[in-house]
């Protein structure tokens, strides 16, 4: 039995042929060419994919346009892409309701522009980002840990952080980390 090898990321599906656009998203890649990298339809929401240079334009524009909440912001760590994390925003228009997720990918140690100016309910939503996945978040009026103590070591989100806690062996490589947990399950089968 080979090494398998970790997923490379979420497939961001297209929408299906028969689900024409939004008007919201057909009046966003209007408003803001360029804006809109790719439109993903999964689980019954809608995802636009955005260039992070792009995102508060984007952000801006929904936010004007009626998307009045930003319910959540939260990240998925796809360590072997280039890009390692997404950043992901739930967004909600109360007047039309609609949801609609903006995702942002970002390489590890690169600074993504904060939204808190333009949802300022953003501001705990990212902290906990970046406390938990070490994100930094470029504009933020007050970026630090939020759930972790202070001196706390890491980012227990991360892939590659240890399952022990920071006491554990750190490995800088998570393919390291999934061959370990494959020959502990190989050998739980002999």
């Amino acid at each position: 039995m080979g090494v398998v090898a970790p997923p490379s990321g979420p497939p961001d599906p297209p929408p299906p042929a028969d689900r024409p656009l939004p008007p919201f998203l057909e009046g966003l890649q209007e408003a803001v060419p360029g804006g809109v990298a790719q439109v993903s339809w999964f689980v019954g929401d809608w995802t636009a994919i955005v260039p992070m240079d792009r995102l508060l334009e984007v952000a801006g524009h929904l936010r004007a346009t009626g998307f009045d909440v930003c319910t959540d912001v939260t990240a998925t760590d796809w360590p072997p892409r280039p890009e390692r994390f997404d950043v992901i925003y739930c967004l909600y228009s109360i007047r039309d309701r609609h949801r609609l997720r903006l995702k942002v990918r970002a390489a590890d140690g690169a600074a993504v522009p904060s939204v808190t100016g333009i949802w300022p309910m953003a501001n705990w939503l990212e902290r906990e980002v970046f406390d938990m996945f070490g994100i930094t978040f470029a504009g933020h009026p007050d970026l630090r840990r939020i759930l972790m103590p202070d001196e706390w070591q890491g980012y227990p989100q991360r892939k590659d952080y240890p399952l022990e806690g920071p006491g554990e062996l750190m490995l800088e490589n998570p393919l390291d980390w999934l061959r370990l947990r494959q020959h502990a399950q190989e050998a739980e089968i002999e």
